[in-house]
């Protein structure tokens, strides 16, 4: 007989059931004829025993018939042998007796009879279902036949299945390999651009400083020889009609060098800033003059109060000067940036570097070169959507807020999360630096706003507000924060409650605060964009187009860098670009989006937008 793990063990099986149950049948059957056969039999004893009386009896009734049907002559016989007529009575009645139960035993035995047809006809029933049974069984079998042997097969793709996926694991290992061997060329090559592109920068600073050293001698050598032709002048005597004529040739070279200085100036601060800040004026300023002079006028600014911060904070790097923002007009890259859609954009104050934050929980960061995007770095490890980021004052930090009901740190160059800066109860919608690396400030859903120690990851203050925080900005010692309820409120980090509230037309979608920190913009679900001048904290102009309409709740709007356009993107893909000073729309661009513009940038020197959607692609225009 087989094992138990031979194939015929299932087919012993079945078999042993059916024994099991016909034995089962079989016993039910004779429990039922058990009574029945006791008392057919008990029927046939008393049918032989009643034959036998009535063999022994058999003459005597013959004789008595006889003599009924004989003569009168008899009649006294008959009287003469009154005993013997008694026991032919007798006999008469035993016969009609054993005729009755005679009768009733036919009766009882056609009975019997009918039940066996009736118990055969049913065991013909039971038979020919044992039958069917047995056919269904059979087919049973065949059709576990056919199951063992398709399993069979079946094991035999699976393990060629699994030799298949080992192979393909093993070249999807070699492959990774081999990506890695590439990025890792990919980032010597990146890292030698970059120390090539620092040359080049160098190399343009000397020769900037060169150019600047020939310019000084140049002017010095034309003032001294002014000098000597005025000393001759001088000592030569000279007609009063001549003298006018000299004068306004002097004043007027004196005037065009004066003139030409600032034009060239505001040339040279646009150039994308790839290289240093340069004066070609006659006055022979140097780099570290300019810069001086510019600092001046910014502390001057502050020193007079037209901050929004009052009193002067040391900030930790200064932020690049745009003279005059140039409007895009056309796309140089388009890329598929995400896995899904992206929900910010932010440059930093680096040269070229831009970071993107999506619903795919990663930050990219990319590099601006020659008009193209190039991608520089992966940032992982957070725990959510990524809604906000932002650089810090050195560029060498992002922060950024995401549905995991915190905001997270990274340091630029590593590739996991810094810091986690939880305490929030709900979705942080937005995280910003305040005008040091070291500070920062978080609003969400949870009806919060908290200032945050950068040093310690810890919440120095925690500001209770009254609707959902969507965007926040900073300034020298002030938090802005746009809210659900329609309002702007104001709030200071020296005080404990709030200083100011300027209700606006429509849920706030996002802030941004000029460079000089006199005027906000803010980005509203009634599809317009506000200008508040904080100096007078008053709404000073209200921008609206045909076809424009914010896509989300937290479509982003911001200034250019000297303030002088607001830009935003529209629902069906499209950016709006207005005139802070006109109020007019100054051009509208149609592109590759095809989705809701979610966020804008324009980068500090002015050359650059970039714009990402929530269809995934981010857009490099110029």
């Amino acid at each position: 007989m087989a094992g138990p793990s031979s194939p015929s063990a299932p087919v012993a099986r079945w078999k042993r059931h059916i024994v099991r149950q016909l034995r089962q049948r079989d016993r039910t059957q004779k429990a039922l004829f058990q009574e029945l056969v006791p008392a057919y039999s008990h029927l046939l004893e008393k049918a032989e025993l009643l034959a036998k009386f009535s063999e022994k009896l058999q003459p005597q009734p013959n004789d008595a018939t006889a003599a009924t049907h004989q003569g009168s002559w008899e009649v006294g016989r008959e009287e003469k042998s009154s005993p013997e007529s008694d026991q032919v009575s007798s006999l008469a009645t035993l016969r009609v007796q054993w005729q009755e139960e005679e009768e009733e035993l036919r009766l009882v035995c056609g009975e019997m009879a009918y039940q066996v047809v009736q118990k055969s006809a049913a065991l013909g029933t039971v038979q020919s279902e044992l039958e069917e049974q047995q056919d269904s069984l059979a087919a049973l079998e065949a059709r576990v036949a056919q199951l063992q042997e398709a399993r069979a097969q079946h094991a035999q793709q699976v393990e060629g299945q699994r030799a298949r996926n080992a192979a393909l694991r093993s070249a999807y290992e070699a492959l990774r390999a081999h990506s890695e061997h590439q990025e890792a060329a990919l980032r010597r090559l990146q890292e030698e651009a970059r120390d090539l592109l620092e040359r080049l920068v160098q190399s343009k600073a000397r020769a900037a400083a060169e150019r600047n050293l020939r310019l000084e001698s140049r002017e010095r050598a034309h003032q001294a020889r002014l000098s000597q032709e005025l000393k001759k002048a001088a000592k030569r005597a000279v007609s009063i009609s001549k003298i006018p004529d000299t004068l306004d040739h002097g004043i007027r070279e004196e005037t065009e060098t004066q003139v030409g200085g600032p034009e060239f100036l505001e040339r040279e601060a646009c150039e994308k800033w790839k290289r240093p800040f340069r004066s070609a004026s006659a006055t022979s300023l140097t780099l570290s003059r300019c810069v001086d002079v510019v600092k001046g006028l910014l502390d001057f600014k502050k020193r007079r109060g037209h901050s929004v911060g009052g009193a002067p904070e040391q900030l930790y790097q200064s932020i690049p000067v745009c003279v005059a923002a140039r409007l895009p007009t056309q796309v140089h890259d388009v890329l598929d940036a995400h896995l899904s859609e992206i929900n910010a954009v932010q440059f930093g104050p680096n040269r070229g570097l831009l970071a993107t934050g999506g619903a795919d929980r990663l930050i990219h960061l990319w590099n601006v070169v020659a008009g193209r995007l190039e991608a520089n770095q992966t940032l992982e490890g957070a725990g959510g959507s990524i809604t906000s980021v932002d650089f810090d004052p050195s560029g060498s930090q992002v922060l950024a807020a995401t549905y995991n009901q915190a905001a997270q740190l990274w340091k630029v160059g590593e590739a996991q999360s810094k810091e986690t800066l939880s305490g929030h109860k709900d979705k942080v919608t937005a995280a910003k630096f305040k005008l040091t690396k070291h500070q920062a400030v978080t609003g969400s859903r949870d009806r919060t706003v908290k200032e945050w120690d950068l040093g310690r990851a810890y919440c120095s203050r925690t500001i209770n507000v009254i609707s959902y925080c969507n965007d926040v900005v900073c300034g020298d010692h002030i938090i802005i924060s746009g809210h659900n309820d329609q309002k702007i409120r104001f709030w200071d980090s020296r005080l404990p409650s709030c200083t100011q509230v300027i209700p606006v037309q429509g849920r706030v979608t996002s802030l941004s605060l000029s460079h000089d920190q006199m005027h906000l913009l803010s980005c509203s679900r009634d599809d317009t964009l506000k200008v508040i001048d904080l100096r007078v904290s008053n709404i000073r102009q209200v921008f609206r187009a045909d076809g424009f309409k914010c896509g989300s709740d937290w479509t982003k709007a911001v200034f250019s860098p000297d303030r002088s356009y607001a830009l935003a993107g529209s629902w069906d893909g499209t950016l709006y670009i207005w005139n802070v000073d006109t109020g007019k729309l100054e051009s509208s661009l149609q592109g590759p989006h095809c989705a809701a513009v979610n966020a804008v940038a324009w980068c500090f020197s002015g050359s650059h937008v970039v714009s990402v959607d929530q269809a995934r692609k981010i857009v490099l225009w110029h």
